[in-house]
């Protein structure tokens, strides 16, 4: 016997509002589930329509990661409990992405910890966006689609006809997707070296490349307290940048992160929409710029579903 294998997507409840745009892209709509809270604080996600032999996706970005992951997972483990004929797993921002190694004695691995709790949930396949770091796909004992965000930002960085323009990366370990970036779009590439004092805050930073009379764009996956990209743009325009602007896929922006964006020499914040800008009342977000990736997801979502090769959505 023969199932139709129906396409369905579902959002968890953080990422509803890039859910619906994907939905969009697709020519459907999002299917119904509901979340029920008991008064101690933990949820039953819930299926409000049949999902048995359908290929699911559910789309969830981890912000802030602990809820939003495990209610990612309980989504999961329902629709494969419900018959689903596959669940894919949407994560257009995968937290703990920081943590793809020991960097330091008795700590965990938490980007490796997540993808087995995903696996175990019965997650048959992952597509993300931007990982932090790219060998965290090896941590998955299922395929993962590696969606890069630079389809959306070059095109934009393009029609911004900017003159002396530069590709600059805010610190060493981002220099691979800068040099991307600049090859791409045929300019030179700046790298900013850093030092941290600890965690979250940035010690001493210098350049190495041309900067004066350069209109310099910094570019990072993502965006956590804004120190270190606040302080390149700011480090840069001393030495004599035009301009500089910022490209970041996920702005999770936590902290004074608003402030120190708008207090820096960034002109132009440019960030996807993996993670909704949440700014608290008064701050502003007059330099930002939202691209929207739900085009990109509704294209490989297609492409996976039809059984047909992904290969030429990639810009790099």
């Amino acid at each position: 016997m023969e199932y139709d294998h129906t396409l369905k997507i579902f959002s968890c409840r953080s990422s509803k509002y890039l859910a619906e745009k994907i939905a969009l892209n697709l020519g459907t709509e999002l299917g119904n589930s509901k979340v029920t809270t008991f008064s101690d604080g933990e949820f039953q996600p819930a299926f409000d329509e049949s999902v048995r032999g359908a290929t699911v996706f559910i789309v969830q970005s981890t912000f802030p990661p602990t809820e939003n992951i495990f209610e990612l997972l309980l989504m999961i483990d329902a629709a494969h409990r419900a018959s689903a004929h596959k669940v894919i797993a949407v994560i257009p921002y995968f937290g703990w992405a920081r943590q793809d190694r020991k960097d330091r004695p008795r700590v965990s691995i938490g980007a490796k910890l997540v993808a087995n709790l995903l696996v175990a949930a019965g997650c048959d396949r992952v597509m993300t966006c931007d990982l932090h770091a790219d060998q965290i796909q090896g941590f998955f004992d299922v395929p993962v689609d590696h969606i890069y965000a630079s389809s959306i930002f070059l095109p934009y960085l393009r029609d911004l006809k900017l003159e002396n323009l530069s590709i600059a990366s805010p610190d060493m370990g981002g220099a691979k997707r800068a040099n991307a970036y600049s090859r791409i779009l045929g300019v030179p590439m700046i790298i900013c070296h850093k030092s941290r004092e600890k965690p979250n805050v940035v010690g001493s930073m210098t350049a190495i490349g041309d900067v004066e009379g350069r209109n310099v764009v910094i570019v990072d996956d993502m965006v956590d307290t804004a120190g270190t990209i606040t302080k390149c743009a700011d480090m840069l325009k001393e030495k004599g940048a035009v301009s500089v602007r910022a490209v970041c896929t996920h702005p999770v922006l936590s902290g004074n992160a608003y402030e120190r964006i708008s207090a820096s020499a960034l002109s132009e914040f440019i960030v996807s929409d993996t993670i909704p800008l949440r700014p608290k009342e008064g701050e502003d977000t007059s330099k930002f710029k939202i691209l929207s990736v739900a085009n990109i997801f509704a294209d490989i979502i297609t492409k996976v579903y039809n059984n047909r090769p992904i290969s030429d959505s990639f810009i790099f």
